[in-house]
């Protein structure tokens, strides 16, 4: 089967392609290749390329919060990505496309219709965004993680797979994962571990809040802290004046690529914000959540976090309500009865064969 794949701007439209990619039956042939933004800070060409993935440009822009001017713009460069997609689809020739969303992926959706390569649309969240939503009716199927994301497009074209994950995350053991970052031995190895995250850009006002509170976090927990780039020398100032026996406890990273999998396994809870990875990445490891939407996300994350919450497997906190992220975890921490029952609501919610039911969909469509 020949491949393409397009999707990109956060990691929830990156990582659930890989998991699709690690599924696919490794004794047939396959040619994939990754279409993404030509723009240099395009996110998914870090991750992909990490990947060994070959990864294609095209021209894209943001139609949707960039200002008259900038709609006039993205619009502009959506145009000429088109071009850019109709001549790779050309030199490529796929037997099927598959989109994870993104305005990065609408240049190639767009092609693929026009030269009636067949598509396949994964949606990561429980509300579609702009582009997912349009993009839609170009479509050949669009793949859900949920029943109630089916709702918003054409019943014909909607099949419920579930949300891909990596393999590791469905086997790892918290055991094996607190080992494999050196976290299982030690003084402080009987204290929990809370795993603080907000994307793959990272988010600053759970940053900020956590600066606020760090010792009397480190007096409760271990502390995992993915911040992202932008406030990773405010928090490495923070730690240094910590207390040795404290510091210690503090585990801060920029990012986290092949080790991820291992920090959401190691973790006996975990603040982040409420995008798509949450509703499939959690589950896999039955991991409790306190989720904070991030509030310019077009109601997207309060969509996600909220239909965590409904079923047990996470607690809401509002951005504008940070100043009671340590009495929320507090809480939490102090009740491992009702943590065992969120993680238990949790892995209710995951589907271990996600990513290879959407191979198959692409198979079909491919018609193999």
């Amino acid at each position: 089967m020949r491949l393409l794949i397009t999707g990109g701007g956060t990691g929830g439209h990156v990582y659930p392609a890989l998991a699709v990619l690690e599924a696919l039956d490794r004794d047939a042939e396959h040619a994939v290749a990754w279409v993404g933004s030509a723009e240099e800070q395009g996110l998914e060409r870090d991750i992909v390329s990490r990947e060994g993935v070959p990864f294609l440009t095209v021209r894209c822009g943001a139609i949707r919060g960039a200002g008259p001017w900038g709609a006039l713009r993205g619009a502009a460069n959506m145009g000429r990505g088109i071009f850019d997609a109709l001549r790779v689809l050309r030199r490529f020739r796929p037997d099927v496309v598959l989109s994870t969303g993104g305005f990065v992926s609408a240049p190639l959706v767009i092609g693929a219709w026009l030269r009636r390569c067949p598509c396949l649309i994964y949606l990561p969240d429980i509300e579609p965004g702009l582009a997912i939503r349009h993009l839609s009716r170009w479509a050949d199927r669009v793949a859900v993680s949920f029943e109630q994301a089916g709702e918003h497009f054409h019943p014909d074209k909607v099949v419920v797979t579930g949300y891909p994950v990596r393999k590791e995350l469905l086997t790892m053991t918290q055991e094996d994962a607190r080992r494999a970052l050196g976290l299982a031995e030690g003084a402080d190895a009987d204290l929990p571990i809370l795993l603080v995250m907000g994307g793959s850009r990272g988010a600053r006002s759970i940053n900020q809040a956590v600066q606020r509170v760090l010792p009397e976090l480190l007096s409760l927990a271990r502390v995992i802290h993915i911040s992202g780039q932008a406030d990773i020398d405010d928090l490495r100032h923070a730690a240094q004046s910590l207390a040795d026996n404290r510091r210690c406890r503090y585990h801060l990273h920029a990012y986290l690529h092949e080790e991820m999998g291992a920090a959401l396994a190691a973790a006996d809870l975990v603040v982040a914000r409420a995008g798509a990875a949450t509703l499939a990445e959690f589950p896999a490891v039955g991991l409790q959540a306190i989720l904070v939407p991030y509030p310019y996300s077009g109601q997207f994350q309060d969509a996600n976090a909220g239909f965590l919450a409904e079923r047990g497997a996470a607690m809401v906190l509002p951005d504008d309500e940070l100043v009671r992220l340590l009495p929320t975890i507090q809480e939490l921490l102090n009740d491992p009865t009702r943590r065992a029952t969120m993680s238990v609501a949790a892995r209710q919610l995951s589907r271990p064969d996600a990513a290879a039911a959407i191979v198959a969909e692409l198979q079909t469509l491919a018609g193999r």
